[in-house]
């Protein structure tokens, strides 16, 4: 499994995955799960990919190689004439890999499947961001659903609905995301260290800001006990149960 997490701000995209894959306890093993395009200045695209690793790596080779193949001329993600265009190459790509894996072995389509979260921006255009669905058919975020997350969402969502502000700084929203994805690591073996982490500024066009939260990172680690005490303080603050009642 996996965790992934896509948060559009006013100042902004800011994303984070994890990089653990498991094929059981004794098969465990780290692939980077979040890809990215960028010609500085005019466009810059993300990819987080969730799902079946067979299919989410074929789907970034092909959307790779179309970007530098000079006889095929199927559609680069470079090319695409807005980010709409974009989400639907790569929502095609993802539907015809899944499909072409089911035909090809044994298995359902099901177990082909993968979700994406892209986002990016083209110069002079909005900037946006997608949820992709393994059917290929994808929804934009908007003020009303301002973040996506794909894979093991449920341990780390109750403190994004609770804690996201649109105008937060990307400071403020590292952390936000630093405790969404600790909450997640403490519930379920399948989503683990290092994490991948990426800012791209509004109509600026290019990554601002790229890195990866090892398993010794201190500020994560600083994170991971303020939480702890602080829930724990929280909940010893709250008015106790009248059992007389």
């Amino acid at each position: 499994m996996t965790y992934c997490v896509g948060m559009q701000l006013n100042a902004g995209l800011i994303f984070m995955s994890d990089t653990r894959t498991n094929a059981g306890v004794d098969n465990i093993s780290t692939f980077r799960k979040m890809y990215s395009w960028e010609v500085p200045g005019e466009r810059v695209i993300t990819v987080m990919a969730a799902g079946n690793l067979a299919t989410t790596q074929s789907v970034i080779s092909q959307l790779e190689e179309r970007t530098k193949a000079l006889q095929d001329r199927r559609p680069s993600i470079l090319e695409a004439p807005s980010m709409f265009q974009v989400a639907n190459i790569i929502g095609e790509t993802l539907r015809e890999t899944i499909r072409s894996g089911a035909l090809a072995g044994a298995n359902a389509e099901s177990q082909f499947g993968a979700t994406l979260i892209v986002g990016g921006q083209i110069a002079g255009q909005k900037m946006c961001m997608f949820l992709i669905y393994p059917e290929g058919n994808f929804i934009e975020a908007t003020t009303d659903t301002p973040f996506f997350q794909s894979g093991e969402t449920k341990y780390g969502r109750p403190i994004l609905v609770r804690a996201y502000e649109p105008g937060m700084s990307f400071a403020e929203a590292a952390k936000l995301l630093m405790v969404s994805f600790d909450s997640t690591l403490k519930a379920n073996l399948s989503v683990g260290l290092p994490f991948d982490f990426q800012i791209v500024r509004k109509d600026e066009c290019r990554i601002a800001h790229n890195a990866r939260i090892e398993a010794d990172d201190p500020y994560f680690h600083e994170i991971s006990r303020g939480w702890g005490t602080a829930l724990k303080q929280a909940f010893r603050s709250l008015p106790e149960y009248d059992l007389s009642l």
